[in-house]
């Protein structure tokens, strides 16, 4: 799913309207409260720590560097973190070395730490109480509620939400809004479509311009398909995944040519990829489709285009190819 600058959809494939959750693609508008509020300017927040507020990363030291120095500047604890230890750290090399050194992962080397952490900075700018910041109705999670629903154009009371497994709320929209969301924060300047929108432009730029410098932050130096896709396009392209196999990429100016306007991409895999060998090919895929990557590049991104499959002996004995076409939809209205 593709949308331009005004939120039309150009090319398409399933259905726009289906509503998929969001997960950790919610996490680049959520920070946008905490930039707001005046927090990442009290504490001078750097791009790398903003990129790794807005990630799902993988618990490598550069992650937890990042963070830790932000913790300390603030002089909070760690410990105040509430979002779990499950899957961290996702990076192997990572987890190999803490198991075979007998470390226990901490609750800093989970994937969703620096957006829990933005919520604490946030909580702590405002002076509101630290320990239960996660809580659906604490002040923090209602700011953050504020922002999403008006990048999403509609009110918090009307906001579909779900607990993600991290402890905080996650959101629904049709896909088609997504696309239109990271659209939005493509150009946050130069696409919104209305004026609260457009209020947020400054704060979502900021946003986007760490998480483009920063793209090893919002993902991993290894196996990261968020991460792959900006360092493949710098500039270009801001991209931020979702659990469940769901991938947004905003489309900067120029990422589909010199003098191209912006836009937005969506796509969502509807069984969750499981194995994981469905979303970066079909996203590199219409990414390619809709101009944003060149022959060259796409061979850059060979194995997130064609994941292969290896036997036991590491061997590659397959590979997933996605074959669907993008219809242009505005050329056929």
């Amino acid at each position: 799913m593709q949308v331009g600058a005004d939120g039309a959809i150009e090319r398409a494939i399933g259905d726009p309207n289906v509503v998929v959750t969001l997960r950790s693609a919610v996490k680049p508008f959520a920070l946008a409260a905490l930039v707001e509020s005046g927090a990442a300017d009290e504490l001078n927040l750097t791009q790398p720590e903003l990129a790794v507020m807005a990630s799902s990363h993988h618990g490598e030291d550069l992650h937890v560097r990042t963070l830790q120095a932000v913790f300390r500047r603030a002089a909070l604890s760690q410990n105040l973190l509430a979002c779990g230890t499950a899957w961290a750290p996702l990076d192997e090399l990572t987890a190999t070395r803490l198991a075979r050194d007998g470390e226990r992962p901490g609750a800093i080397r989970h994937m969703c730490s620096g957006f829990h952490a933005a919520s604490i900075l946030l909580s702590r700018h405002a002076g509101w109480p630290l320990e239960d910041y996660w809580q659906m109705d604490h002040p923090s999670q209602v700011a953050v509620r504020s922002t999403v629903a008006r990048v999403f154009g509609t009110t918090p009371a009307k906001l579909q939400t779900a607990q993600d497994d991290c402890g905080v709320l996650t959101y629904a929209f049709p896909l088609v809004d997504v696309a239109r969301a990271y659209a939005l924060l493509a150009d946050p300047l130069g696409t919104a479509l209305d004026a609260t929108r457009a209020a947020l432009g400054p704060a979502l730029t900021r946003v986007r311009d760490a998480m483009v410098a920063a793209p090893e932050l919002v993902g991993g130096v290894r196996g990261s398909l968020t991460t792959a896709l900006m360092k493949a396009r710098p500039g270009m392209l801001v991209s931020k995944s979702g659990a469940e196999a769901l991938e947004g990429v905003g489309l900067l100016p120029g990422a589909r040519g010199s003098g191209s306007r912006p836009g937005g991409l969506a796509v969502k895999i509807e069984d969750g990829d499981g194995r994981g060998r469905a979303l970066s090919a079909a996203v590199v895929e219409a990414l390619h489709q809709v101009g944003a990557l060149d022959d060259k590049t796409l061979r850059q991104l060979g194995r997130l285009h064609r994941p292969p499959t290896t036997d036991a002996r590491g061997d590659a004995v397959a590979e997933s190819v996605a074959v669907f076409e993008l219809a242009p939809i505005s050329e056929l209205l």
